[in-house]
């Protein structure tokens, strides 16, 4: 009995199947390098702190990487190893040493305050790798640690007399520049920032320090208009960072005036950097941070990422 049908060979289907198959393994030779540098200064904390930090941040924020099979499989592989370059540029457990106690502490701040907003580990990770999920238990661990990290004690008077001369100074035009301080990125200082008004405060207990943030005209005018998601392109904040002292009565005082910190927003010329550009000035000699080298997209988009859907904006303005 005749039949009309095709050889297996000749089927479109099968054909179709064929091709997509010499593809996938194709691809499989496509693989970006992911090496484990050697371990340089790892990081230290108590046992069941540093369990948890290496469940859940050590495959990309370590040189002690542990690829499942299930990742060495492109395309996955590629997101992966995108994933990891980015996360140890970011912060590495592994080169812990590398940063001062003070970075280390607010580094922590950073990490736990991105768990809490639920960006970190991400979604997309912990929904394979079920194990770095964070339960409440975790989080408490890690706050209670970092909480047990900070130590304040009351000022004495000259360190408040001496503070509250520094703020006069301050509020005065004394702090002329015949040049403007100029970040790596372009961004010069903005002294005119005095002149803004107030749209927030804010606090890191991690560093104890108080901040007071101020926006420009297009700020305020976005704040009182509700127009804030996304805020429009000529928006500037400037955010202000004193010492936090208290006296013997608890009272909060401005302390040693820490540094100004910028975001300017522009979605075309900062495309690169979220649609803001970025710029720190410290101490009141306003040195531009992080000379020549730093790296904005990295430092301050990574930090604010879990506020994406607030346009990377942290502190959410008083209503005006």
């Amino acid at each position: 009995m005749k039949t009309d049908k095709k050889p297996l060979y000749q089927r479109k289907a099968f054909i179709i199947i064929l091709i997509l198959l010499a593809g996938f393994i194709g691809i499989q030779f496509v693989r970006p390098d992911v090496p484990n540098p050697p371990v340089t200064g790892d990081f230290t904390a108590p046992a069941d702190v540093k369990a948890i930090i290496q469940r859940a941040c050590y495959d990309c924020h370590s040189n002690q990487t542990n690829l499942r099979w299930y990742d060495k499989i492109a395309p996955v592989y590629w997101g992966v190893a995108g994933h990891i370059k980015d996360g140890r540029a970011g912060l590495n457990f592994s080169e812990w040493n590398k940063f001062a106690p003070a970075d280390q502490k607010a580094k922590l701040w950073e990490s736990i305050n991105q768990v809490l907003a639920g960006a970190m580990p991400l979604p997309g990770y912990t929904a394979v790798h079920t194990e770095a999920k964070l339960s409440p238990a975790d989080i408490n661990i890690l706050k209670n640690y970092l909480a047990g990290m900070i130590h304040s004690k009351p000022a004495d008077t000259a360190a408040i007399n001496a503070a509250d001369r520094q703020y006069q100074h301050w509020q005065g035009k004394s702090t002329s520049f015949a040049k403007l301080p100029v970040a790596a990125n372009g961004i010069a200082y903005i002294p005119d920032y005095k002149n803004w008004q107030p749209i927030s405060t804010t606090d890191r207990e991690d560093n104890n320090t108080l901040r007071v943030i101020f926006g420009n005209d297009v700020a305020v005018k976005a704040i009182k208009e509700n127009k804030i998601h996304p805020w429009p392109n000529g928006t500037i904040f400037a955010k202000v960072a004193w010492a936090q002292l208290q006296d013997k009565d608890g009272t909060t005082h401005t302390g040693e005036f820490k540094q100004v910190e910028y975001m300017i927003k522009d979605d075309k010329k900062y495309a690169s950097t979220a649609g803001w550009g970025w710029a720190r000035f410290k101490t009141p000699k306003m040195v531009p941070y992080g000379g020549a080298n730093v790296l904005f997209a990295n430092e301050c988009v990574s930090c604010h990422k879990p506020l994406a859907n607030e346009d990377f904006v942290f502190t959410q303005p008083i209503k005006h």
